[in-house]
């Protein structure tokens, strides 16, 4: 016995390895990037680095702000992720920091949580640190693979959603009532507290993110090669800073970010705080898992996007390790969780970097800006008006909107619409990280809904030697075989109403023999071979017999470990070369159908049986 189950753990290892082996990670294949670099190949890195670094600057104190952590952690995020993801990633110009749809999930999290800042600051480093290591695991395991059959009516709903919170969200800060609004996890607890406040509207904030939303449409108009989010940004605090010395309670009624010392630059590491580390790890679990989620869904869609540009080939379970290991860069900073940015690496690609060095001088500089920041006094970022920051945050929200996007996902099939709908809505309503997973499983339930629906149609042989579908109004012949032909993935959704409806022909009592072919039967896994195991003894506990035919190999190995072989064989003689199991033989097809017949007439002690044949139209018409 134990010999049997060492032989069957050594098969299982062979197969994981040899499955691992079929796409294996690479270590460091930034070292690719360096071979035969060259002068001209630096010019296009150091000019995208530049560029890229302009818009993560600011973008990541934007996002920091979405999250309501201070603004350093979003800088430090772009910094740090820009320089370790090239290092793992396979894609030469996706560039990794904060984005708009982590940090809002972020701040849904911990807003519903209702935990004050230093206990969210506390946690911050064990969160990041989980997310990378969740994103490690999913690499090794390859579950990047199954990220591209997440339904786009999913993503599309719940970056709406999320959208329209973040604006919703920046309301606080754009009529300066951040200091007396309830805080809210959901659209509706936002939108209440907005208009709890709504007597308290200041309009110097507003006019002030009026202004920048004018400043930042027009230079993205008519400037667009301009780093349009970093020049609207010091324009407006430029301003900002002459009107509060010519306007009487200008720097009350609208106020900066706390500027940010060297002390504060400090490793962070992840600690348990006065709860335990089992409790914190619980407490982070689900946010940890949503928005690992969504970092590798964000880095494989956006790293795809661009692959689709520059003919490289998109290896995403590399692009994943390379998210988790920038989010376990960033647990030991003051960092927050890190994702593949949209913006800042459409903006790498358009100002064609050619490497992933790019990537990792833009992060350099961003590294450099965030000491420089700190030595300078006063801190640069001291001068940044909040409700400027808000209209920037407000401007690129709207720009996740995509009216074209809805309109296909909409009127493309019902089922498309349900799932946009309710996510949207979901995400409306609860945390955003139950949002993400939300859409997700109604997704998959209406997919497995409707491709766990096997039904069988009676066929005959007529006269003339022709298949053809039996006629309900005329009379049933006799049958005394029955052939099933079994389609498809015979997976969990579909193996009990594949048990069913057989059972169902079984009944009949004239039938004596059923084969079962299954030639076309794909994944068939433990919830199927019960299924079958269960058919067989329903069979036998009626008298009659079962057959299987047109088996492939991976099927034969399916039913052998499972033990549900030795049920299927069970009375056969093997010594006389009984079987009731046919292999599937490329070179002839009905081989084994042909064998498993001449078996059944056996069985049956005559060769004038009639035979029907059971099968699924739909499959054999594709």
């Amino acid at each position: 016995m134990k010999g049997k189950s060492g032989r069957k753990l050594r098969s299982a290892y062979r197969s994981f390895k040899e499955w691992f082996a079929e796409t294996p990670l690479q270590i460091f294949p930034f070292r690719s990037d360096l071979k035969g670099y060259s002068r001209e190949t630096a010019k296009f890195d150091l000019k995208a680095s530049v560029n890229v670094a302009l818009l993560a600057i600011p973008q990541g104190m934007a996002y920091a702000a979405i999250a309501e952590l201070p603004i350093l952690y979003g800088i430090i995020c772009s910094a740090v992720a820009s320089i370790v993801a090239p290092l793992f990633a396979s894609s030469r110009q996706t560039i990794l920091g904060p984005t708009n749809a982590t940090s809002l999930m972020v701040f849904s999290f911990f807003a519903a949580q209702g935990l004050a800042m230093e206990e969210k600051l506390a946690l911050m480093p064990l969160l990041v640190l989980m997310v990378g290591i969740i994103c490690l695991i999913g690499a090794l395991l390859k579950a990047a693979d199954l990220l591209q059959y997440i339904s786009q009516s999913v993503l599309v709903g719940y970056i709406t959603g999320a959208a329209i919170l973040i604006m919703i969200n920046q309301g606080k800060h754009l009529f300066g009532v951040a200091d007396t609004v309830q805080s809210a996890s959901n659209f509706f607890g936002m939108l209440d507290g907005l208009l709890t406040v709504s007597s308290s509207f200041l309009w110097q904030p507003a006019l002030l993110g009026g202004a920048t939303l004018l400043i930042y449409f027009v230079i993205s108009r008519f400037l667009p090669t301009l780093p349009n989010f970093a020049l609207t940004l010091f324009l407006v605090a430029l301003g900002s800073a002459i009107a509060a010395n010519f306007l009487p309670g200008w720097s009350e009624t609208v106020p900066n970010f706390k500027a940010y010392a060297l002390n504060d630059l400090q490793p962070k590491f992840p600690t348990a705080s006065e709860n335990g580390i089992f409790h914190d790890i619980s407490t982070l679990m689900s946010v940890a898992l949503a928005i690992a989620f969504l970092a590798s869904l964000e880095n494989t869609v956006m790293s795809k996007s661009i692959a689709s540009r520059t003919g490289q080939r998109a290896e995403i379970n590399q692009d994943m390790l390379s998210v988790g290991m920038a989010n376990i860069a960033c647990a030991f900073t003051a960092a927050m969780p890190a994702s593949g940015s949209l913006t800042r690496s459409a903006l790498n690609y358009e100002s064609k970097a050619r490497t992933g060095l790019a990537s990792l001088l833009c992060g350099f500089f961003c590294l450099i800006a965030v000491f420089a920041f700190a030595f300078m006094a006063p801190n640069p970022v001291s001068f940044v008006p909040k409700t400027a920051l808000a209209a920037l945050v407000v401007a690129v929200a709207a720009s996740l909107i995509k009216w074209k996007n809805i309109r296909i996902c909409l009127l493309s099939t019902p089922d498309d619409a349900v799932v946009l709908v309710i996510t949207f809505v979901t995400a409306l309503i609860a945390p955003l990280y139950v949002a993400i997973f939300f859409g997700v499983a109604l997704s998959i339930f209406l997919f497995l809904r409707k491709v766990s629906k096997p039904h069988l149609v009676e066929y005959e042989i007529s006269d003339e030697g022709e298949l053809r579908e039996l006629d309900n109004k005329r009379a049933r012949p006799i049958p005394a075989i029955s052939i099933v032909h079994v389609e498809g993935a015979l997976f969990f959704g579909a193996s009990e109403l594949f048990r069913t409806q057989v059972q169902r022909i079984v009944v009949d009592p004239n039938l004596k023999v059923i084969i079962l072919r299954l030639k076309n039967a794909h994944h068939l896994d433990a919830t199927s071979v019960m299924a079958m195991r269960d058919l067989i003894r329903f069979v036998r506990s009626q008298d009659r017999h079962l057959i299987v035919s047109g088996a492939t190999r991976d099927v034969y190995k399916v039913l052998k470990s499972s033990g549900v072989l030795e049920t299927l064989q069970k009375g056969c003689r093997r010594e006389e070369g009984e079987t009731n199991l046919f292999f599937y033989a490329p070179s002839n097809p009905n081989i084994s159908t042909r064998d498993a017949l001449i078996r059944a007439q056996d069985l049956l002690g005559t060769n004038k049986a009639d035979v029907k044949i059971f099968y699924d139209p739909a499959h054999d018409k594709a």
